[in-house]
């Protein structure tokens, strides 16, 4: 009906991109041409009118007060939101790429000097691979540039494994202390950062590589093959947990994810959570909106299709709420309590 468009909605008006799809193209409405999204927030004492303009084939522009942005990176950070989404389970079974995009984007949100370190080390492999794909193609090999790349990728790399420490070294307490809130403390939950910096130097982890880079014609060592892993009761998640834990693991980690990032900003994001029952028993809902109660979360929109159900719950904990029902993609209020 709609529901989830609006939650991207918010949070594509605060981050400058859609939470659901990578590419800008599938998030205009078909047989459209052009997208338009206008949002007015409150921060502090600012009214900020966040407006972004997408026609197919140009440049995305946002906006913020009637001033465009020069560049879109300048608008991380402004406004911040969290997203809770039954997609975000296949954080534990995918890739470590998944799993790297979280750390970044949580840290580019409050250290811009991260972002620009992190763009600076992308355009760097990106090139490193392309002059190691050269290499296979042509003949004599340049290793005088490689040298310069392998020289140029030590600093950022070495930035970037310690500001990801600091921020695993923040966000592991508070991820277990929300996880022990929504499971009752009924198992042992932990995430831990693995980055093979943690052995070696960038230096030497490049000298060691150099012959399986050349095989392998792409940077096989550095901070691009860090991950986060996941521990329930001293056992991989992804292999012993349930759907119910898998999405308490989600909960707990983004919830740290917010009160992290409130600590940093010092302003509350938008929580948004979308069908909340999804994969919960009505226990560990409960403990979730009671948690919500507590005075570090601030605005927060939640959708599910179990409407008695979630209004019973919230006027059971006593959390006053707004309820607005969305069909066919029109918005209607509904009830206030």
């Amino acid at each position: 009906m709609g529901k989830t468009n609006l939650l991207d909605a918010i949070y594509y008006c605060c981050v400058g991109k859609s939470y659901f799809n990578r590419s800008d193209r599938s998030v205009v409405r078909k047989s459209a041409d052009f997208l338009r999204l206008e949002g007015k927030f409150i921060k502090g004492e600012d009214t900020l009118d966040i407006r972004v303009k997408l026609l197919l084939g140009k440049a995305k522009e946002i906006s913020k007060n009637n001033v465009v942005y020069d560049r879109l990176m300048d608008h991380v950070g402004h406004l911040t939101s969290v997203m809770i989404s039954p997609r975000d389970i296949q954080l534990f079974y995918e890739g470590s790429l998944e799993r790297r995009k979280f750390i970044d984007f949580t840290i580019s949100q409050y250290d811009r000097e991260y972002l620009i370190a992190l763009s600076h080390y992308n355009h760097i492999i990106k090139q490193r691979n392309a002059l190691l794909k050269s290499f296979y193609h042509a003949d004599p090999n340049n290793e005088s540039l490689l040298e310069v790349y392998n020289l140029e990728i030590i600093d950022p790399a070495n930035f970037i494994h310690r500001k990801r420490n600091e921020f695993i070294e923040k966000l592991a307490p508070l991820f277990t202390k929300y996880y022990n809130l929504i499971s009752d403390s009924k198992e042992d939950g932990a995430c831990v950062y693995t980055s093979q910096l943690e052995s070696s130097a960038m230096k030497d982890l490049l000298i060691k590589s150099r012959e399986r880079d050349l095989v392998m014609q792409r940077t096989t060592c550095g901070i691009h093959k860090d991950d986060l892993q996941f521990v329930l009761n001293d056992s991989p998640l992804k292999t012993f947990g349930s759907q119910g834990q898998l999405k308490s693991f989600v909960l707990a980690l983004k919830l740290a994810q917010y009160e992290l990032l409130f600590n940093y900003l010092e302003h509350q994001p938008i929580l948004l959570l979308d069908d909340i029952f999804d994969k919960l028993d009505e226990e560990r809902v409960r403990n979730l909106l009671s948690i919500l109660k507590k005075d570090i979360f601030g605005q927060v929109f939640i959708t599910d299709t179990k409407e008695q159900k979630l209004k019973s719950l919230l006027k059971e904990l006593k959390i006053p709420f707004d309820c607005f029902t969305i069909k066919n993609g029109s918005v209607t209020t509904d009830e206030k309590a």
